[in-house]
């Protein structure tokens, strides 16, 4: 008898359909075939050990399992529970009429119950196009794959549940989430808040200016000036995810297994912090089997690296290229695969590496040639894309014990979703381009536009801090998020003024 069950496998942040044909004949031997791995060959002994602890049985005659398309590869041991139950539906253990109508995914134990997945998000989402009535996983994931609306989602905790519920013994009713309702009542619920950091009034407006226009920034400054504290703090003042943003988010998550355990749609945007020892395949995503790196982990987020010129020059040099396409493709001899990265970069550095170079009462004790030496661990090329160059000053005792309260967070992101929804309006037409800092050169040219004593700014400032061409559209981008958040028409003097001073490591001598 030939039975047919569905799976899926996952390349990128795509599903793909795995059809699971299962025959049993006579004979005595068992063949796997389809270009299954290591862990696909070795479920056999699993679903051997589960079915007799629930007594039923693998048939002792003759079974062929093939998994089609044969020239995608099979990874991983998700397929245990769908070729368990083709088995027993070709066998005649259990009724086959219901099998064909869901998607069946999930790792066996030996006792017959089940471990989660990864990437239910997509196999659900990709279930529901291809007309599936419903989708049969492990108890854990049934959250996750709940966010998508007419789906029946099927939540087992072992195997017996899914063979008494395929056989119509058991009836198990179907999680259902408003998805909607559970984003609205989690949305942008941050632990972390900007009225916590007293001072540092500057800094805040460069995040501000930053978080407006999608701009990369970097924070120089000595140890404990407050870089990090920032940084943490910056998801917290933009713009509230929209619900296609969340599902993007959480589907890259998903297939990543980053999510957890009973997790459900993510609601607030990212803030990722890799240590400076992280691999560049870590950091930009691939390995054997390609999976989502730090870039890709911070879609739609944040992207903090500490003390940048620790990070080895690789690894900044990889990012060179997603942080101008928005994503990274990862190639392999076989296959080519695409992962977004749409992220906010934020670095934070020392001066040097006693780290009180400028400092306004500690000296600094590094010897001559030492701080240009450690500026120059970071190209020029990768500063070129960095929008906003910070100085951050430490802390004054009077700032720090003032009992004026800061600003929160929710009044700056007020200010930052205006200025957001002037620019949505202005991209309009560009469904690709959604802050000023996403803008093609030929774009900056039309929407930028300076008057003549502007260009005289410019004119001077670039021939005094010798800039490249793309550091000139960068401050005219930065200048329009300046402009928007002053709800100004046209770039003014004082908006141009202000983008040009942060570019402070492009001034010549910066570093004695």
């Amino acid at each position: 008898m030939l039975i047919k069950t569905f799976g899926s496998a996952v390349q990128g942040v795509n599903a793909y359909t795995i059809t699971v044909e299962v025959s049993v004949s006579a004979g005595t031997k068992y063949f796997l075939v389809g270009l299954p791995d290591n862990a696909v060959k070795e479920s056999q002994q699993r679903i051997e050990s589960a079915l007799k602890h629930h007594a039923y049985k693998l048939p002792r005659q003759k079974v062929v399992i093939n998994m089609a398309p044969a020239d995608i590869r099979k990874e991983g041991s998700s397929y245990d529970l769908t070729i368990a139950m083709g088995i027993l539906a070709a066998s005649g253990q259990i009724a086959a009429d219901k099998v064909a109508q869901y998607m069946i995914m999930g790792e066996l134990s030996l006792d017959g119950s089940l471990r989660p997945i990864k990437g239910v998000l997509p196999i659900a989402i990709q279930a529901r196009k291809e007309g599936f009535k419903g989708i049969i996983l492990p108890v854990q994931n049934a959250q996750e794959a709940a966010i998508v609306n007419n789906l029946d989602v099927i939540g087992v905790e072992n195997i017996l549940d899914a063979i008494e519920f395929l056989d119509g013994a058991r009836n198990i009713e179907p999680l259902v989430i408003n998805t909607r309702d559970l984003f609205t009542e989690a949305v942008d619920q941050y632990a972390a808040d900007f009225a916590d950091v007293q001072g540092q009034e500057n800094i805040k407006r460069a995040l501000e200016i930053a978080a407006a226009g999608g701009h990369n920034v970097i924070m120089i400054g000595p140890p404990g000036a407050g870089k990090t504290m920032l940084a943490k703090r910056l998801p917290s003042i933009l713009p509230p995810l929209s619900m296609h943003e969340a599902l993007e988010t959480t589907k890259i998550h998903s297939v990543a297994g980053k999510l957890g355990e009973a997790a459900s749609l993510l609601t607030t945007r990212p803030y990722r912090s890799p240590h400076h020892t992280i691999s560049d395949v870590a950091l930009v995503g691939g390995g054997g089997i390609p999976q989502p790196g730090e870039i890709s982990l911070s879609h739609n987020g944040v992207l903090f690296l500490d003390e940048l010129p620790e990070f080895k020059r690789t690894v900044l040099e990889v990012m060179r290229q997603p942080l101008e396409e928005r994503r990274v493709t990862i190639s392999r001899a076989r296959t080519t695969i695409d992962f977004p990265a749409n992220f906010m970069l934020v670095a934070s550095m020392n001066p040097c590496p006693c780290g009180y170079y400028n400092h306004p009462e500690k000296e600094c004790v590094c010897g001559p040639g030492v701080v240009q030496r450690y500026l120059n661990k970071v190209s020029g090329p990768l500063l070129d894309r960095i929008d906003l160059h910070v100085e951050v000053t430490p802390v004054t005792f009077d700032e720090m014990t003032a009992l004026r309260k800061a600003e929160d967070s929710t009044s700056v992101r007020e200010r930052v979703v205006k200025a957001r929804e002037l620019q949505s309006e202005r991209f309009k037409e560009m469904p690709q381009i959604h802050s000023n800092a996403m803008m093609p050169s030929q774009m900056v040219k039309e929407i930028c536009q300076i008057n003549d004593a502007g260009r005289t700014l410019l004119k001077t400032a670039m021939e005094r801090l010798g800039l490249s061409a793309r550091a000139y559209d960068r401050i005219l981008k930065v200048s329009r998020t300046i402009a928007d958040l002053a709800d100004s028409e046209d770039i003014k003097i004082e908006h141009l003024a202000e983008a040009i001073q942060y570019r402070s490591l492009d001034r010549e001598g910066w570093a004695g």
